[in-house]
């Protein structure tokens, strides 16, 4: 019995991206569905079964497809793998993301504390190709949104976060990831996701303009 692999995302979600990239990488058959679900997606539907949160289904589909491991087999290794990916949610993207919804002097304050985190980042990659080594792992694929979207919050905020000065590894890594065919090919339009992200922001403006 063949085996039954859905993905549902929206077309801009980086989560859902990560999902897609990994199935990729993988070699699975799957059809996937761009769903506007909100905080409900991505989903994975295995079989029937659902498995939700996109770094729950990386290390499900890891797991469950043994070719072209994408976590370390030392138990060590695994656990920094882990690690990164959790931080780049629970840091990095959350203080990217309240930088990218600030103005003013907040937002000054902000992208300093980005700056900060980011650099972390910058220190993990010394001596390194990917964050998984030669060859893109689990934690590439949980940090590979900075490839994409630090552009689109660039050009809508008007300031660059990665310079190449400052951050000459993680700024590499970003163009080899980009670069890479399977995560190449799966880029959503530029101009559409800087449109979408500009509608998003508009809101959190407007709120800070109004009177205290």
């Amino acid at each position: 019995m063949a085996e039954e692999v859905k993905l549902l995302k929206t077309w801009s979600s980086p989560f859902g991206l990560r999902a897609f990239w990994i199935l990729k990488l993988k070699g699975v058959q799957f059809d996937f569905i761009d769903e506007d679900l909100s905080n409900k997606i991505p989903v994975l539907i295995h079989n029937g079964k659902p498995i939700s949160e996109s770094l729950v289904i990386l290390e499900y589909v890891d797991e469950t497809w043994k070719q072209n491991p994408l976590l370390p087999e030392d138990p060590y290794e695994r656990a920094r793998a882990r690690f990164w990916d959790k931080f780049g949610d629970d840091k990095v993207l959350a203080s990217i993301w309240n930088a990218f919804i600030k103005q003013g002097k907040e937002q000054e304050e902000a992208i300093g504390l980005a700056i900060e985190t980011l650099k972390f980042l910058e220190e993990e990659l010394k001596g390194k190709r990917f964050f998984g080594g030669e060859k893109i792992g689990l934690p590439d694929l949980a940090l590979g949104w900075l490839a994409n979207l630090i552009g689109v919050f660039d050009e809508v905020i008007g300031v660059k976060l990665i310079e190449k000065e400052r951050f000459p590894l993680l700024s590499a890594w970003m163009q080899e990831f980009a670069e890479a065919p399977v995560i190449k090919e799966s880029w959503p339009p530029h101009e559409k996701l800087v449109t979408k992200f500009r509608a998003i922001r508009e809101p959190y403006v407007a709120a800070a303009a109004q009177p205290k």
